[in-house]
């Protein structure tokens, strides 16, 4: 009596088996298939955001066993076999069964599960070897599909509508924090933004983003970004702060998701409290170095560059335009990295970081966010999504960079 809401083409989820498992063979040449725990992980190769885990062979069809959840899964995954179960130790018998038996040796995105799971699992698949897999699903994430970069190039456009075109007629110095905050939320949720901002990093939390004013964008932060936030509460250290108020001459970072349709762009809008001639010309200079900096690694990073190119070029480029101290975040704020990857999560494979020597290719999408902290006054800087193409690299959250000028 239900239907599904939307189901992944069942030729892009072929697509993306194929790319994990040309990935396992060189990760893991030993196994035979493998176990993705993560719902996440589980969405992205069947189409539903399923409780349970996935077997997926190297040879066979996968099988998707589900703890919770069965009918809305047999709704929306693309999976031909879908089986409840209660007990790892129930797997090897149900997949063998499904006509994809359990290999010697299994791989496993280990990251998707807890330790104490982890060692349920070691137990109760004692006869089985079991190696970390979770590298050959990262890599076939890193490269989207037309299908996914389709709705980032939409959410992209969204994100930059919201940040750019909308709020800022709705915000004003003398704003606090928080009330920046729900303004934000009403303008991106009423352009279709779906309410969950999601990160890959084991115990990272975000939602929507960070809204700081003056010196909150180099308060000590324990999130792995270069701006720092005073947030909500110690509990809660996120979006903006009650008590922060948005004061004349003072700038305002807004480092804020989108999300459409599982698929997250990134950026970073810069507002100052006063008119254009009112800005110092350290916040001015320092901003405009920022989108120097992105401009260029917008037009150098095309297919065969590396990550730790683009990285290796703004440290030198900070370094000898006198902007070494504060860039990518003050003191402990620092950050080693210019960007990284995104899609259904986002911080996804690769940062823009050294040692990250592994060309880009067409059809990665990278969020690149240089960012300045000025000591005592404020963060400044930028951050947009961009799309790697055959010849380039282009933007798809915005054309406009600037700090925008609210009065």
């Amino acid at each position: 009596m239900f239907e599904a809401i939307a189901r992944i083409p069942q030729e892009e989820l072929s697509r993306r088996w194929d790319a994990v498992r040309r990935h396992l063979r060189h990760i893991a040449p030993e196994a035979g298939g493998i176990l993705v725990f993560s719902r996440l992980n589980i969405y992205y190769l069947t189409g539903t955001f399923g409780q349970g885990v996935l077997w997926l062979p190297l040879d066979g069809e996968p099988v998707l066993l589900i703890r919770k959840g069965v009918n809305r899964a047999r709704l929306e995954a693309g999976v031909r076999h879908i089986l409840p179960f209660k007990s790892y130790g129930e797997l090897p018998g149900l997949c063998a069964d499904a006509g994809s038996p359990f290999t010697p040796t299994l791989a496993a995105v280990m990251a998707g599960l807890t330790w104490q799971l982890g060692i349920m699992l070691a137990d109760k698949l004692k006869d089985y070897a079991i190696v970390p897999g979770d590298h050959a699903v990262a890599l076939a994430k890193m490269v989207k599909s037309e299908f996914e970069l389709d709705i980032l190039r939409r959410c992209g456009e969204r994100h930059h509508r919201c940040l750019y075109d909308i709020l800022p007629p709705l915000l004003h110095p003398g704003m606090t924090e928080r009330e920046i905050a729900h303004k934000a939320w009403e303008v991106f949720f009423a352009e279709g933004h779906m309410g969950i901002i999601r990160m890959q990093a084991h115990g990272e939390e975000a939602f929507l983003g960070h809204v700081s004013a003056g010196d909150s964008g180099n308060y000590p932060s324990g999130f792995n970004g270069p701006l720092g936030l005073r947030g909500e509460h110690p509990a809660s250290a996120l979006m903006g702060n009650v008590h922060k108020i948005w004061e004349p001459g003072e700038p305002l970072m807004l480092d804020i998701g989108f999300q459409l349709e599982g698929y997250h762009t990134d950026k970073t809008q810069a507002y100052f409290a006063g008119p254009a001639s009112a800005i110092p010309d350290d916040v001015r200079r320092a901003h405009e170095f920022c989108m120097e900096l992105q401009d260029w690694m917008c037009a150098t990073a095309k297919p065969g560059v590396t990550p730790e190119e683009l990285y290796l070029h703004c440290l030198d480029e900070a370094e000898r335009q006198g902007f070494a101290d504060g860039f990518m975040g003050l003191d402990e704020n620092r950050v080693p990295f210019v960007g990284h990857g995104i899609g259904l999560t986002v911080d996804e494979y690769p940062p823009m970081a050294k040692g990250f020597t592994q060309p880009l290719e067409q059809g990665m999408v990278i969020a690149l966010e240089p960012k300045q902290g000025i000591r005592g006054v404020a963060m400044v800087g930028v951050e947009n999504t961009f799309e790697i193409t055959a010849d380039g690299c282009r933007c798809i959250s915005g054309d406009r960079y600037d700090m925008i000028p609210v009065e």
